[in-house]
This record gives structure tokens, sequence and C-alpha cells, in this order.
């Protein structure tokens, strides 16, 4: 039987390690439809357009998610959006997660009612999320952080949250865990103005 793996922020030992993410790639549409949702809803700015190398009769569109990460989609002209649910199975994608300011949150909810883009708002314990779905079915999370928490630190608070979590034996990390953990790590616990919402456990398959 395989020994459960700790949690840690440390680097494992590996042969090598990773030094972030440079950009995700998905089978996209068309790049009107594409750019639309990700350019003009989400706010994502379109640094680079060009053929896919692979595929040339296709082009590879290039969006800045907000931090100089980037997100691309093969795309082409003769293929039609589809808002039905994505096929899942192992090795698809569940569904992408971006960050968004919460000071934002009420605008996002806004902005999708405003295009009839249908959203579900959950408490997760830890952060604070919308979910939607693209032009194309796949499921969009606009995550807030539900405390003002340093980048540099979120590792750090989040192994400590889950060290609390496992101490109260709680099926996952709640509110109550998150701020302890911060506390326990000697920062100040802000909280982000963000709306009431359920837990939606289970409700996203």
């Amino acid at each position: 039987m395989v020994a459960s793996a700790p949690v840690t922020d440390e680097l494992p030992d590996s042969p090598f390690h990773t030094v972030g993410t440079d950009h995700i790639t998905v089978w996209g549409s068309n790049e009107a439809d594409t750019i639309e949702f990700y350019r003009d809803l989400l706010g994502m700015p379109l640094v680079l357009k060009q053929p896919n190398l692979d595929d040339p009769s296709q082009t590879h569109l290039f969006f800045d998610t907000g931090d100089g990460r980037i997100l691309t989609f093969f795309v082409s002209d003769n293929r039609p959006s589809n808002r039905g649910p994505q096929r899942g199975g192992i090795g698809a994608v569940h569904h992408l997660c971006f960050s968004v300011e919460p000071e934002h949150y009420r605008d996002i909810m806004a902005a999708l009612e405003e295009r009839g883009i249908g959203y579900n708002v959950f408490d997760r314990g830890i952060f604070h999320s919308i979910y939607t779905t693209d032009n194309n079915g796949l499921v969009i999370e606009l995550s807030a952080d539900k405390y003002e928490i340093p980048g540099e630190r979120r590792g750090e608070i989040l192994v400590e949250a889950q060290r609390l979590r496992e101490a109260d034996d709680a099926e996952y990390a709640k509110d109550e865990h998150l701020r302890q953990a911060i506390e326990n790590l000697g920062l100040e616990v802000i909280p982000n103005d963000l709306p009431d919402a359920a837990t939606g456990v289970g409700s996203i398959d």
C-alpha cells in the first residue's frame, strides 16, 4: 500500500523542480467567441496571435491571465461554440480557476447577469468562488481570497490550515482553519468583503 503523501510547502526530493506555470492551452471554438469571452468579459489582454505551429490552418491565441501567466487557445473559424456540458474522464480538464480582486466580486456577477451567463457563488472554506462556463461549456472558476494573504506566504498558510483541519478531523479546510492558520503564522487577519454563500459541497461534478 502506498504511504499517504505528506502535505508540505517544502520542495520534494525529485530529479528537478518546475519554477511556475508558463501557459495552458485549450482546444477552442472560433476566434470571435473566444476573444469575446476571455478578453471582453474576463478582461484578459490578447497578447499574441499566430498560426498553430503544429497545424497552420488553426489560429493560436495567447491571453495574459493577469500576472504574466498565459492561457492559449487553438481556434478555427469553422468551429461553432457549444455551451453544452464538457465530457469528463481521466485526463480531461475539470475547470480553470483565475484569481480576481475581492472588491470586483459584485461587478463580476453583474457583468455575467447582464450577458445572460449563468453562475453560482460558493464559500469554499478557504476561498470564495464564482463558477460559470465559457463559450464552450468549460467550467471557469473566479476565485477571491477571503482574507488578505501575502503571495509568498500562501503555501505556508495552506499547509498550516491543513494541519488544523486534520487536528479537528474535519472533512475539508474551513474558514476557522484558515483564520487560525493566519494567526498562528503571526499575520494580521484582515477579511475581504465578500457575499455570504453556501459551501456548495457536492454541487460541482
